[in-house]
């Protein structure tokens, strides 16, 4: 059965680290407007900066969702599940924030993350406080193997610099707005500080 936590830690910290993805859900605040849902993976894009919070790299792709969903209104949900192991899922819901290159805490909310974001067109990092975290039982998951993450993500971004990547962002509909026509990734991009 479920049980709510007080913090990301122990046990809880650990199954978090160790899943090869996981879902994030936020909706706008209009009562007819779009619920996203959207899977995350790749290896090092996650980390856990404290007992109440943890962060995620967003990358380059064809919408900005959460994005705008957050500068909206900031509520967003995670949930990791066991596709392996023990039958486990755990939720943090909570309010979230994306953190833009040309934020002072950009360098180092970077440092938390075990992976190159070069090649991937990083265009925010997104931060959330949990607000309830809660694990139930995971039964009805399906067992599924993890063989390696895709490098298409990366072969397709690598070739992009800030210029281009920009350019490529505002030929995509739902980037600058979202589907519902909120704000979503400021253009352009500012420029990647140096690490």
């Amino acid at each position: 059965m479920g049980k709510t936590h007080e913090r990301i830690d122990g046990r809880l910290r650990e199954f978090i680290e160790a899943q090869p993805m996981f879902f994030v859900a936020t909706a706008p605040l209009s009562g007819d407007g779009t619920v996203n849902l959207s899977p995350k993976g790749l290896r090092g894009t996650l980390a856990v900066l404290d007992e109440r919070t943890v962060a995620y790299l967003d990358f380059a792709g064809s919408n900005a969702e959460t994005v705008a969903h957050l500068r909206e209104n900031g509520r967003i949900t995670l949930m990791w599940c066991a596709f392996d192991g023990p039958p486990n899922i755990v939720r943090v819901h909570g309010r979230g924030e994306p953190v833009f290159r040309d934020d002072r805490r950009w360098p180092d909310l970077l440092r938390h993350f075990d992976v190159d974001p070069t090649p991937h067109g990083l265009r925010a990092v997104i931060v959330v406080r949990a607000e309830l975290v809660r694990d139930t039982c995971g039964y009805a998951v399906p067992l599924m193997s993890y063989d390696a993450d895709r490098d298409l993500h990366a072969r397709r971004f690598a070739r992009e610099d800030d210029a281009s990547l920009s350019a490529y962002f505002a030929g995509k509909e739902h980037v600058a707005s979202s589907i519902d026509g909120l704000p979503g990734l400021p253009l352009p991009l500012p420029p990647t500080p140096p690490r």
